[in-house]
């Protein structure tokens, strides 16, 4: 849950600075006043641009810092020149994978942590490509290389882009209906019953209802997200199958089980190879299947 809250308080806050940055040119160019010039509504057409402008800048301004976020957040050692042959070895499988699938040798690299590993970039051929120490000590070669071809897979499917696009149509969607409601509970409460509130009457009441009602639609829109990455899983762990061999995936999957390693924290998370909930209402928010899911579904692939 605290993964959740703080992807969420993550993307309120991307999106609470654009949307200063956005009144500040508003106030500066009279973009408003331009629009209204054009033809557009001075009301809902304005909420509709802001939204898409917000919606999607939020999403894509965290994709293009993903991998120098992850780099410096996870602590990650960078392997540019292997200095052992683990290092070695990791390069060799990683460059192997890359040419199978066709991308660029993506940056690898080392983070000290519980068993996990995990892929971003804002670009499929400029990729980062980690795996963490207690990975690396658990497992044998063949379940790491299996691992590898997991993330490897997200990389080829460019799972990071895709997330990107859905995390922008939704915060677009958010954004746009939570100032709907905020415009129409305000227009009731201050009289005007045909939805026409002047700019003036736009006060703490338009504010409140229009944080609350993003908050709750963002809700929603994690389940969705959610829900789409518990889906990719599956493809990733076939390409990792592809790449790596059925067999050897499994391996991989049952050894994590075996382990109950803790789910990444933030955006990383939906990337890793480990995490899954069974029971309850975390489930919705869950980024990966349970484990024994997983094991199912290669199995009859």
């Amino acid at each position: 849950m605290k993964r959740i809250l703080l992807l969420i308080v993550t993307n309120l806050a991307v999106v609470a600075v654009l949307g200063i940055v956005w009144n500040l040119l508003d106030a500066a160019f009279g973009i408003t006043q331009k629009m209204m010039a054009m033809g557009l509504p001075a009301g809902f057409g304005y909420i509709a641009v802001m939204s898409l402008a917000l919606g999607f800048g939020g999403a894509f301004i965290s994709l293009w810092m993903s991998k120098g976020a992850a780099i410096r957040s996870m602590g990650v050692h960078v392997i540019d020149t292997p200095s052992t042959k683990e290092e070695r070895w990791l390069l060799n499988v990683v460059k192997r994978q890359a040419d199978k699938v066709g991308i660029d040798m993506p940056t690898v690299g080392i983070f000290h942590g519980a068993p996990n590993a995990f892929a971003t970039g804002a670009r499929k051929n400029d990729a980062l490509v980690a795996v963490s120490t207690g990975l690396l000590e658990t497992m044998n070669a063949d379940e790491v290389e299996a691992v590898l071809g997991h993330e490897m897979a997200h990389v080829a499917n460019g799972d990071m882009v895709t997330q990107t696009l859905l995390q922008g149509v939704l915060n677009t969607f958010v954004i746009f209906f939570s100032r709907v409601i905020a415009h129409l509970v305000n227009s009731v409460l201050s009289g005007n019953r045909d939805g026409e509130s002047s700019s003036d009457s736009y006060g703490m009441t338009y504010f409140m209802v229009s944080m609350l009602a993003q908050m709750l639609l963002g809700f929603l829109a994690s389940i969705i997200v959610a829900w789409f990455s518990r889906y990719r899983e599956f493809h990733a762990d076939k390409g990792g199958a592809s790449l790596a061999g059925r067999e050897k995936m499994i391996a991989a999957l049952r050894r994590l089980q075996s382990l109950h390693p803790p789910e990444l924290s933030g955006e990383m998370a939906a990337f890793g190879i480990a995490g899954g909930v069974k029971d309850g209402l975390a489930k919705l928010f869950a980024t990966h299947p349970p484990l024994e899911v997983r094991i199912e579904a290669l199995k009859k692939a």
